[in-house]
């Protein structure tokens, strides 16, 4: 079958080609999927650049999230049928023409939602989710400020956010030419985060936004507890920027400002608690089927060209959520 390989770290995508692998086959509690179409993800550019605990050997072949078709199943799968249309969180490995995934975080797609919108599902839409009323425990009328907001996974918040009532949605930019892109994904206000972010926010809220969702590291973290109001809450979910983070702030920092900070990581709530990372999928799939969560898809046509986009994604170039059409 066909895969993108990474046959080591790279800046670029000179070390990434569509090759010829083995098929996998499900083992106990698994499934093998037939991709029709898979997620890219900034986390794909994080193991090629070679980040620690992201590539878990090389080469490597990337992709964390399918939509497809169930081919097999293995030892001890239940309520999982072969020519089942689903999508699933994968271990990597997703960017490839079959697929395996533990059948506990394999939901099924509900009638009438297309395959290349539900393969934005697991790390978008379930994640959009969990991040807001799992760890961040948001409120009807509380504001909400997320950085890298005009991406896939920003384009989405802004929609579960509206949806769950926030007053307001906040969103932060790389580049001044992505506000725009930022204000088409819903949120009310952007900035670009060389504006200075500490002296434009409180002019929209004076007293404070009740939640900050980060996904850069710590590099933001003394602007993020700078603009929180008292009680409010910074949910850091990953590492953008690389490198190692820095140390969280003093306690009593925290402790002055009824100040909390979270971490979220995908990757470990499915290792350690499958089933709420499958309730997420399965809610967010019963969103998109009713409407109420519209992620906005571009489709990369084949394999061949997700290094590119891999590339665009690296330079901040990228907009909304990126699937690649991997099968016919």
């Amino acid at each position: 079958m066909k895969a993108l390989l990474m046959s080591g770290p790279a800046a670029d995508g000179s070390t990434t080609n569509v090759a010829e692998v083995a098929v996998p086959e499900p083992g106990p509690g698994q499934v093998a999927i037939d991709v029709a179409y898979a997620g890219i993800n900034f986390i794909d550019v994080m193991a090629r650049r070679g980040d620690p605990g992201y590539a878990s050997a090389w080469p490597y072949v990337p992709g964390l999230e399918v939509a497809g078709t169930i081919r097999a199943v293995g030892d001890g799968v239940t309520g999982k049928q072969i020519g089942q249309r689903v999508a699933a969180f994968t271990p990597g490995g997703g960017l490839a023409q079959v697929a395996l995934a533990s059948a506990e975080v394999t939901a099924p797609v509900p009638d009438g939602v297309p395959l290349e919108t539900a393969a934005s599902a697991p790390l978008v839409v379930a994640t959009a989710l969990l991040l807001l009323t799992e760890r961040a425990r948001v409120r009807p009328g509380e504001t909400v400020l997320m950085h890298s907001a005009s991406g896939g996974l920003g384009s989405v918040v802004s929609q579960v956010a509206a949806a769950l009532g926030t007053a307001r949605r906040i969103g932060t930019v790389g580049r001044p030419d992505k506000i725009a892109d930022g204000l088409a994904a819903g949120w009310d206000d952007v900035f670009a985060r060389d504006e200075d972010l500490a002296e434009a926010v409180p002019k929209i809220v004076p007293d404070g936004v009740d939640v900050v969702l980060d996904p850069t590291g710590t590099a933001l973290l003394e602007l993020d507890l700078s603009l929180l109001a008292p009680g409010g809450r910074v949910v850091l979910f990953g590492n953008a920027g690389g490198g190692t983070p820095a140390p969280l702030p003093p306690a009593g920092r925290l402790i002055g400002g009824n100040a909390g900070v979270i971490g979220f990581s995908m990757s470990q709530l499915i290792a350690t608690d499958p089933g709420a990372a499958a309730e997420a999928l399965t809610k967010g799939l019963e969103l998109i089927a009713q409407g109420s969560v519209r992620p906005d898809v571009t489709v990369v046509e084949s394999l061949g060209n997700v290094a590119a986009t891999h590339d665009l994604l690296a330079e901040g170039l990228g907009r909304g959520k990126y699937v690649v059409k991997v099968g016919d």
